[in-house]
């Protein structure tokens, strides 16, 4: 079974002492800095000159600086810009400030576990990862509630650094909720594992062929989208507040028994062997060699397919729909 910590394992005065440095100010950053202050701790936000977010921070009365500034001045420093951001930053205006005795914390464990980021031996290197989007986060606390975190320790250079790292994620509202203990190596694989065959790239290829199945079978497009695509946030609403169960409950006995007898069929034994094989590139660093090399080239690949599946049928035929759902708002 995971271990789990709440408030009550951590303590928050290890890091009210302490400036934190918080690098980024968009969807978790800001949760991170809001929360952690209105927790009575001193924040320091590090962004670069020119940041359309340096205003906004300044206006929710935080305190600003280039990172360079925020490196030297912080004692625990949170990584929360983009992972192919990471590792720029970190050579250039993290590294040079981490002195004996500091904290590097990250909210993913790419940068760590593929070696992008390798930091000198005395300093903590740690993890906490809220399990929510960082709107979420924020609304969450301000309710008094925390959201799941995960938590991990790379680098024990002080003996203190899981305790910091709870004080950390006491301090953002997660010990409210529960913060389960992980690996850098953990907490990444199944990151990539589940973006990869779940939540982005599985769903989205599903949805795709089955949309160009029914088209090309004589099927209305506008019918395909709303059988394929509208329909699914319904179900995964209720996967995501009872799980499966509660799911096939709230459905028709026809559309559960479509879910026993056909769903085996599409994700059989061949997809399981790629999805066995897509972990084992995850695994040895393939895939984040690959992803590398893309970022190094200028993304020409990435920037093509973006492209390419934004002129997709279905986003075409998804934005005329939508246009008749006032309440969706607008999201282009």
């Amino acid at each position: 079974m995971a271990k789990i910590y709440y408030d009550a394992d951590a303590n928050l005065d290890l890091i009210k002492d302490k400036t934190v440095g918080i690098i980024g100010f968009g969807s978790q950053g800001h949760a991170h800095a809001l929360n952690l202050r209105d927790n009575g701790c001193n924040v320091m936000v590090g962004l670069y000159p020119g940041s359309k977010s340096w205003q906004h921070a300044q206006m929710a009365g935080l305190r600003v600086g280039t990172v360079e500034e925020m490196a030297r001045e912080a004692d625990v420093i949170m990584m929360l810009a983009p992972d192919q951001l990471q590792k720029k930053i970190y050579d250039e205006s993290i590294g040079p400030a981490l002195t004996a005795g500091k904290m590097i914390m990250f909210a993913h464990g790419f940068n760590i576990h593929f070696n992008q980021i390798v930091p000198p031996p005395d300093v903590d290197v740690t993890m906490i990862a809220p399990k929510a989007p960082g709107h979420r986060m924020r609304e969450m606390f301000v309710n008094g509630i925390g959201v799941p975190a995960l938590i991990a320790v790379h680098q024990n250079a002080t003996e203190n650094a899981q305790q910091l790292a709870l004080a950390y994620g006491k301090g953002v509202g997660c010990t409210k909720a529960g913060v389960i203990e992980t690996t850098f190596d953990e907490e990444t694989e199944t990151d990539l594992f589940g973006e990869q065959v779940v939540l982005c790239g599985g769903v989205t290829a599903l949805v795709k062929t089955a949309f160009e199945i029914l088209v090309q079978a004589g099927y209305q497009p506008e019918i395909a989208y709303f059988e394929c695509m509208h329909e699914l946030k319904l179900l995964v609403d209720l996967m995501h507040e009872g799980g499966m169960t509660y799911m096939r409950y709230s459905i028709s006995d026809t559309a559960e028994y479509g879910d026993y007898t056909r769903g085996p069929k599409v994700i059989d034994d061949h997809v399981r062997q790629s999805m066995k094989q897509i972990l084992a590139n995850i695994r040895s660093g393939a895939f984040a060699r690959e992803w590398i090399i893309e970022n190094q080239a200028g993304r020409p690949s990435f920037l093509a397919l973006r492209r390419q599946n934004a002129e997709h049928p279905i986003e075409k035929v998804g934005k005329e729909l939508r246009d008749m759902m006032p309440w969706l708002g607008k999201r282009d």
